[in-house]
């Protein structure tokens, strides 16, 4: 078998499985975040955190697709862990990337929901007094 398949076997076994790994994680670990953010909705958090884990797959894995292609032959055994460490450390920033650009949102939105509810009178209204003329 050529050895640039074999680097290519390794490359999508491994890309696959840290995608899964970390969808996996990050989902289990995001429903109290969501739930949170999203004002102890429990139905909402978990669709909303499936539909983030949708779209990380298909962001990741498309990443993983177009990255395979790879810059020519390999000739000798080194040369396939000099590929595998390019493109799996490529792939591992962009999980990265993915990650903390889905926490700073999620983080932006809990901010605007932390504010709106400081911004609710901790006692209904009770009355209303009409405006005073002044002379």
């Amino acid at each position: 078998m050529d050895r640039t398949v074999i680097a290519y076997v390794i490359y999508l076994l491994v890309s696959i499985a840290l995608t899964i790994w970390v969808a996996r994680t990050l989902s289990r670990n995001g429903r109290i975040f969501l739930a949170d953010v999203l004002h102890g909705n429990e139905q909402l958090a978990e669709a909303v955190n499936h539909l983030l884990v949708v779209g990380f797959y298909l962001v990741n894995l498309g990443f993983v697709a177009l990255y395979l292609s790879g810059d020519g032959t390999i000739d000798d055994t080194r040369e396939i862990f000099e590929a595998l460490s390019t493109k799996l450390g490529v792939v591992l920033l962009v999980l990265g990337v993915m990650h903390l650009g889905n926490v700073y949102v999620l983080n932006r939105i809990r901010r605007r929901g932390v504010l709106e509810r400081e911004q609710v009178p901790p006692v209904a209204p009770q009355g209303w007094v009409p405006p005073t003329a002044r002379a």
